[in-house]
């Protein structure tokens, strides 16, 4: 149960709307949302942009985010992350190792590179090195690391607000989905 009650109205059951045709299913964040309609639209619009965004591999930008989600700990987060993650070719072996994935075989050096690239953006202090900042380039063109920094950032904004306001997961995964790391899990 969220911390804030859900709003209701016809702005929510548009979003709602939009949420169970793109997901499958309606999610609390709208009703919460609603209690500051400008930042429901705003928050709308940012996700109606970054989903049409494809500088970058879906696969690799949802396994960043997904990435992202678990260092905040983020039970929703993880919980679409995985589900999309699926659907853009994360496999279960991927979804067992995400949290050792700098020594699992089931990534490439691309994808731990992107997960990398996650955790640092996703520190209390943001401080990215410039050697990691060097492989991405020698990687990634320019428009592929700002489409990855701007799903890493935008992972952020829904982690964090989703953990202060206790949003619920939704089942996007049917409970199939990489594990909260234990520190985190035990905080919760």
């Amino acid at each position: 149960m969220p911390r804030v009650s859900g709003q209701d109205g016809m702005l929510v059951k548009f979003v709602n709307w939009y949420t169970r045709r793109t997901y499958g299913r309606d999610t609390a964040i709208a009703g919460v949302m609603a209690h500051t309609p400008a930042n429901l639209l705003g928050y709308g619009a940012l996700e109606f942009g970054h989903e049409r965004s494809h500088g970058m591999s879906e696969r690799l930008k949802v396994l960043a985010a997904t990435k992202a989600a678990c260092v905040i700990g983020c039970a929703f987060c993880i919980d679409i992350g995985s589900a999309l993650g699926r659907k853009a070719g994360v496999t279960e072996q991927q979804l067992r190792d995400f949290h050792t994935y700098r020594e699992s075989a089931a990534f490439s050096d691309e994808e731990k590179l992107v997960m990398e690239y996650a955790e640092e953006m996703t520190r209390e202090n943001v401080m990215v090195p410039e050697e990691l900042v060097e492989r991405l380039q020698r990687q990634f063109s320019e428009a592929e690391i700002v489409d990855l920094t701007f799903a890493i950032a935008v992972e952020n904004l829904r982690a964090r607000f989703n953990n202060a306001l206790d949003i619920p997961v939704a089942g996007f995964s049917g409970g199939a989905y990489c594990p909260m790391p234990a520190q985190q899990a035990a905080a919760a």
